[in-house]
């Protein structure tokens, strides 16, 4: 081993002056400068091999499917590479590779002796600047001109014109040889080359010039591609040179006829066929969503907001975003077309894109928190608007999920659940009375507004005649009785309410509603009546944890992420915790049948504010209907077993605009529409009952499991 390292030195020496002598294009190297290099060739340790040449940290674009793993959302890359091995490229591409870079490519041990010394030849002879770097050459400074491990300017060194670079290259390539087989290499090479038109790698340059796969390409595609890896800049047929392309073609098909791999009449076939490109191009980021589906990038943009918040992929979010942009992953998301097609459709019946409204939707699988659908009337677009329209029809901002400058919107008394929900935890039943009456006088203060008597929050029933009297939780939540559960807030405590919230995946986005309940939440009773700014996808979640009997889910877009060697990622299975007793969740449930036509298991149901739901759903369901101050905004959110899915309508850009409630029955037509076609075909299942004791009795905290 001694004996072949010493071989391995002397012949870099011999050569280095010659092969700098060619990078430098110079006519000849001075005796003593090569005879330095030489001497400091021999004396210096032999270099250390970086793992980077075994295993070269390419970046590889990382592809979002939906949930059948096969449908195309988007791709996200910095450099548009996939790593294909060789056996997955067609034999004549890695001929006509070989042929046009580095003929003797199986015969030299990295550096090719014959091959410095005829370049050098001609460089003395006609002052031309003709190349001797081998594949395995090319490959290493490829490589370490891209190796995120290294500096900047170890980069740039890496690709510099000078005698010290190209002497580590040749003795990187000769230790490499040593490590890895030609094939290895070869496809290593392959898979790191730049062909022009933003394609890296062999299996992007197929793709975006010739839209296939590598292991379909034809002699005359495979000699066009292997041509253009000297000038891929100028040579790219697409944007540049298209005759300088042609040329390069011939070029290498001349060199396979010269190596005896391809008859003289065959390459004289293919040098006669026209250049027949069928360019494609792949996708990047969640604007370039397929043009037909323009609301898928909803769920990709918020699918980018829960990878930035995953440690697994890096420390900061810069760093997650180039692991995703850089990693090769393979993301199959939760997303399903048809799910998402009838929520857009429906949504669109609310509202056209053109209108100032909007009803954003989301559709949450109850046990996982899987998200199946993010709809909304809008174009996920950075078009520009008509003069005067902010977010109509197109707009970027996350109207469905929340995040950036959407806080959310009111979500009325859909969140007298978690008031419900901190009751029954609390030891209250179902059964709990009280004599509502038409307006309640609290002991939480307030600062203005149409409820306040002399400073305390003083509510009133939307319909006296249809809420006021004795009621239950039962009949008290089916007919969203504002006086009853402001006089449960009270019994429980304000902060226990928004402590409920808050476990159930409500976020607080809003400045002064996160400073209310961090430091002001045992007096903010007016919570009860959903005076905070939410989004669809936080209550389809909450409501979610009650139809998976108290197993709350963190709201995630993935089924599987593997990385580009087909290993699972450690991020992205489900998230989830009991945050309720299994008898509470089931006690919540039973009571949220009323708002929506089904009936209470203890037949305690009397009227409701979506009364048509389940007759026109088919299957048990159970909600809520909630509305804000004057109708500002309304929202509908309802569950089965198997699905949640909540709507709100609203002005993202004006709060002051009222939607007006005759919009509730449109959202309760959406909620209703998604679910029956999106369990169409599954089984119907019904809720569990809870226990007589949450029901009926009084008892101690309910907090079992």
């Amino acid at each position: 081993m001694i004996r072949v390292r010493r071989l391995d030195k002397l012949m870099t020496i011999v050569i280095a002056g010659l092969l700098a002598g060619l990078a430098l294009a110079v006519a000849a190297l001075p005796a003593a400068l090569v005879l330095g290099i030489g001497v400091r060739g021999l004396t210096e340790p032999w270099p250390e091999l970086p793992a980077s040449l075994s295993t070269p940290p390419t970046a590889q674009r990382s592809t979002l499917y939906a949930n059948d793993g096969t449908t195309l959302i988007t791709s996200f890359y910095t450099e548009d590479r996939v790593d294909v091995p060789l056996s997955r490229v067609a034999p004549v591409m890695r001929q006509a590779i070989v042929a046009a870079e580095d003929v003797r490519f199986y015969q030299h041990p990295g550096v090719d002796a014959r091959g410095v010394v005829r370049a050098f030849t001609a460089n003395q002879r006609d002052g031309t600047r003709q190349g001797a770097s081998t594949l395995t050459m090319q490959y290493v400074r490829n490589v370490l001109a891209g190796d995120p491990a290294l500096t900047e300017e170890q980069r740039a060194k890496a690709t510099e014109i000078t005698v010290s670079r190209k002497l580590k290259e040749m003795r990187y390539a000769l230790a490499l040889e040593r490590k890895l087989s030609k094939d290895q290499i070869l496809a290593g090479y392959l898979n790191i080359a730049y062909f022009g038109a933003g394609a890296y790698g062999v299996a992007a340059a197929s793709k975006r010039y010739f839209s296939k796969q590598p292991a379909a390409l034809t002699l005359a595609e495979a000699a066009l591609l292997a041509g253009l890896v000297r000038s891929p800049n100028t040579d790219d047929p697409i944007n540049g040179d298209a005759d300088a392309a042609l040329l390069r073609r011939a070029y290498v098909l001349d060199r396979l006829v010269e190596t005896g791999q391809v008859a003289p009449d065959v390459a004289a076939a293919a040098k006669a066929e026209p250049l027949l490109l069928k360019p494609s191009t792949t996708p990047n980021d969640c604007t370039a969503v397929p043009e037909e589906h323009a609301d898928w990038g909803f769920f990709c943009d918020w699918f980018t907001s829960w990878w930035n918040e995953q440690p697994a992929f890096g420390a900061t979010v810069d760093e997650r975003q180039r692991t995703l942009r850089r990693g090769g992953f393979r993301i199959v998301t939760s997303f399903d077309p048809a799910v998402q097609q009838t929520a857009s459709a429906q949504v669109r019946k609310v509202y056209d894109v053109d209108d100032r409204r909007v009803a954003p939707t989301a559709v949450v699988q109850p046990g996982t928190g899987r998200v199946l659908a993010l709809a909304v009337n809008r174009n996920y677009s950075m078009a520009d608007n008509p003069a005067g329209w902010t977010n109509r029809p197109n707009t970027v901002n996350q109207l469905v999920a929340g995040g950036g400058t959407i806080v959310g919107y009111q979500a009325g008394s859909t969140f007298k659940m978690f008031t419900m929900l901190a009751a029954l935890e609390a030891g209250l039943p179902l059964d709990t009375g009280f004599d509502a009456p038409a307006r309640i006088v609290t002991r939480f203060e307030v600062g203005g507004g149409s409820a306040n008597c002399g400073g305390r929050w003083c509510p009133v029933n939307a319909d006296p005649l249809g809420m006021d009297g004795y009621r239950t939780m039962w009949d008290a939540f089916g007919r969203s009785v504002n006086t009853y559960f402001a006089w449960l807030t009270e019994r429980v405590g304000a902060d226990r309410v928004v402590e409920m919230a808050e476990r159930l995946g409500i976020r607080f986005r809003a400045e002064d509603d996160a400073r209310l309940a961090r430091y002001g939440a045992r007096d903010w009773g007016p919570f009860t009546l959903g005076v905070t700014a939410t989004t669809p996808l936080d209550l389809a979640g909450a409501y979610a944890a009650v139809a998976a009997e108290g197993r709350w889910c963190a709201p995630t877009p993935v089924l599987s992420i593997t990385d580009s060697g087909g290993r699972p990622a450690t991020a992205g299975g489900p998230d989830c915790r009991q945050v309720l007793d299994v008898d509470v969740a089931r006690g919540a449930a039973d009571a949220a049948r009323c708002p929506v036509g089904d009936q209470s298991m203890y037949q305690r149901c009397s009227g409701g504010t979506a009364s048509d739901l389940r007759a026109d759903l088919g299957r048990p369901v159970a909600g809520k209907t909630g509305s804000s101050d004057g109708n500002g905004t309304e929202t509908v959110v309802a569950f089965t077993p198997q699905l949640a899915v909540a709507s709100i309508a609203a002005n993202p850009d004006d709060p002051r605009d009222a939607v007006g409630a005759a919009v509730q029955a449109r959202l309760v037509d959406v909620v209703g529409t998604v679910l029956y076609d999106a369990l169409r075909g599954e089984p119907v299942r019904d809720f569990v009952p809870p226990g007589e004791s949450v029901a009926l009795r009084v008892t101690g905290a309910r907090t079992g499991n």
